[in-house]
């Protein structure tokens, strides 16, 4: 890729990134703590479970990449739900179908340029740009609050 795409270019590599975290994740997590709740579900500030979080952070991602190449904005809560998806295997399976829809996402991308494009995503008309950035963030959030349930209940501090 020309270095005039370098943002097209750190969105590719920053989506890969948080792809290889998530199953590194799943991959430590013993089975049952996927699920495992720090504190009861009621609290004024509920904690997730460390595999909602992941499932969370990679359904952000599909909803994005489903939009960008189907027009369809579908919230994947029903086909993400821990009665559906009740191990690592199924998890790290629904990761790799995450990961190929946002790969072929990107082929709809040839250039930085493409990245100015706007579309109407699920709540507004916004740029390209703007809708990757947004779902790195929100996807990077997620992620980063399941390390922090991960780091509850393991031995291992960094990842």
């Amino acid at each position: 890729m020309p270095t005039s795409d370098f943002f097209l270019l750190s969105f590719e590599l920053h989506f890969a990134r948080l792809h290889e975290r998530s199953c590194e994740i799943i991959q430590k997590t013993p089975t049952d703590k996927l699920y495992w709740q720090p504190f009861e579900k009621d609290a004024l500030f509920p904690i997730n479970s460390c595999g909602e979080y992941i499932l969370r952070s990679a359904g952000k991602i599909e909803q994005t990449f489903g939009g960008i190449t189907t027009k369809l904005w579908d919230d994947p809560f029903e086909w993400t739900l821990p009665e559906q998806l009740h191990n690592n295997h199924l998890i790290l399976e629904y990761l790799a179908e995450v990961e190929a829809t946002r790969q072929r996402g990107f082929t709809f991308f040839k250039t930085d340029e493409d990245l100015k494009k706007t579309l109407p995503a699920p709540i507004k008309i916004i740029s390209l740009f703007e809708l990757l950035l947004d779902t790195i963030t929100i996807a990077e959030n997620y992620q980063g609050r399941a390390i922090t349930v991960f780091q509850q209940f393991s031995a291992e501090k960094s990842l």
